[in-house]
């Protein structure tokens, strides 16, 4: 099942290959360049729903699931619970809203863009919006009498300041408009809940209702480097917001903004995004996996995070087949990341400190010969080879080796961390054999993984 499994998602990136559509704008084609350097990025989900510890807008969602359970205490009366959630906004006051806390974490993590949910499905804006009261700036959110109120607006600013790429997560679906799920009728699942045609007029304001708030948060709140949308089912013919309309006006003002409407495949996905999954090889085309730290997207009182090895080695694994990692953590109502992540955030650091040239800047290098070894080419033509500290492989080996058709006769062989070169022979077989001393097997530079520099 494992090799079909494989073989499937192959023929379906070699698909994906051929339906991607490269951007064609020099200072967007230069933009995504840019990104692709930057290789690790943070996200944000975020907003009142926080206050329950529940699954970020989907338990007002009348679809069956599992994972969109909706919080105890409100009896079994759907529009009971929803007035109840959007209650929420009275309450919300994160007086420990610290970004600069957050931004500083985050950058001695390695991390260079940020990517924050300016609004998600439920319609709450975290940012101060002229278009709906359901805000973090209405009088009626307790937050709203705080210097730093325009949540979004003070993120950007803060992340910005210290380096970062800024990038707006923005839902197309907004389901607290009267637009979008009208109150005639009640909402049967994500989608909006009337007849578009016969309604013409109203689809026609929720669309302009939400090229407004885009056109808000791309000329208000400084430069943006990515317009992240989501909800994907929102799209040509049936949810037709006009997206080549909102593209274009986006780009009048953010000329190089990378366009990312995810899961809708087409001129305005500039790269893709797999949610909670890393492809088997590079799929050909930009990517990007967001995935969360714990195991919800938003908070959840004693959340179960990844540990440290886990995440440096999805981050070696997605760099090495051509990707990006964008590692989400949900802040909690009272506007901080729980102790685990920022220790999670540090020990990554630590990591990047020693090995970080082989991440930034770097392109992927696949290889046909089975090996333990990833690999990215550097930018500055370096080969680097990663090697995952695992229960097969629990110290440095005595040697390692690299695969013919990535070395020369000239080649020499380091390891990040280490100032002296390695031995290396070429084997019989072929392949470079790179040797490591007693001393530093015994004393590695780092742990959760080993890079080998080949120049």
């Amino acid at each position: 099942m494992k090799t079909l499994c494989i073989s499937f998602l192959a023929i379906t990136s070699i698909l994906g290959a051929q339906d991607y559509i490269p951007p064609k704008e020099p200072a967007v084609k230069a933009q995504l360049e840019r990104w692709k350097d930057w290789k690790f990025g943070l996200l944000m989900h975020w907003g009142p729903y926080s206050q329950w510890g529940v699954v970020e807008s989907w338990s007002i969602c009348p679809e069956d699931e599992d994972w969109n359970k909706r919080a105890s205490g409100f009896g079994d009366n759907y529009f009971q619970y929803k007035t109840a959630y959007e209650d929420l906004q009275k309450t919300f006051n994160p007086t420990k809203f610290n970004p600069a806390r957050w931004a500083e974490a985050a950058k001695d993590a390695g991390m260079r863009y940020v990517v924050f949910t300016t609004k998600h499905h439920d319609g709450f804006c975290m940012f101060d919006t002229a278009t709906t009261n359901y805000k973090i700036t209405d009088p009626s959110c307790p937050f709203s009498q705080n210097q730093n109120a325009n949540i979004t607006k003070i993120i950007f600013d803060t992340f910005r300041s210290k380096g970062f790429g800024i990038g707006a997560y923005f839902s197309k679906p907004d389901w607290h408009s009267e637009n979008y799920w009208w109150p005639y009728f009640p909402p049967f699942n994500r989608r909006a809940n009337y007849n578009l045609s016969k309604y013409a007029e109203r689809w026609n304001a929720f669309t302009q209702f939400t090229h407004q708030q885009i056109k808000e948060l791309v000329t208000d709140y400084g430069k943006v480097d990515i317009l992240w949308l989501d909800g994907g089912w929102v799209r040509a013919p049936r949810e037709d917001i006009k997206m080549s309309e909102l593209a274009s006006m986006a780009r009048s003002h953010q000329p190089d903004i990378l366009i990312v409407d995810r899961e809708v495949h087409g001129e305005f996905e500039n790269y893709r995004t797999p949610e909670q999954k890393v492809p088997e090889t590079n799929p050909g085309y930009p990517w990007e996996t967001c995935m969360t730290m714990g195991d919800s997207w938003s908070y959840v009182p004693g959340d179960k995070y990844k540990d440290t090895s886990a995440l440096i080695h999805l981050l070696c694994k997605i760099v090495s087949r051509g990707g990006n990692f964008l590692l989400n953590i949900g802040p909690s109502p009272e506007g901080d990341f729980d102790p685990i992540a920022y220790s999670r955030l540090k020990e990554i650091g630590n990591w990047m400190k020693v090995n970080s040239q082989a991440i930034y800047g770097s392109r992927s290098i696949e290889t046909k010969a089975e090996t333990p070894l990833y690999f990215t080419k550097g930018h500055d033509g370096a080969l680097y080879a990663f090697l995952l500290q695992d229960a097969e492989t629990p110290v440095l080996p005595e040697k390692i080796s690299i695969p013919q058709n990535l070395f020369n006769k000239k080649t020499s062989a380091s390891l990040l961390g280490v100032r002296d070169r390695l031995k290396t022979q070429i084997m019989p077989d072929g392949t470079l054999s790179v040797f490591l001393p007693e001393n530093i097997r015994r004393n590695p530079p780092c742990q959760h993984a080993w890079v080998f520099k080949l120049s």
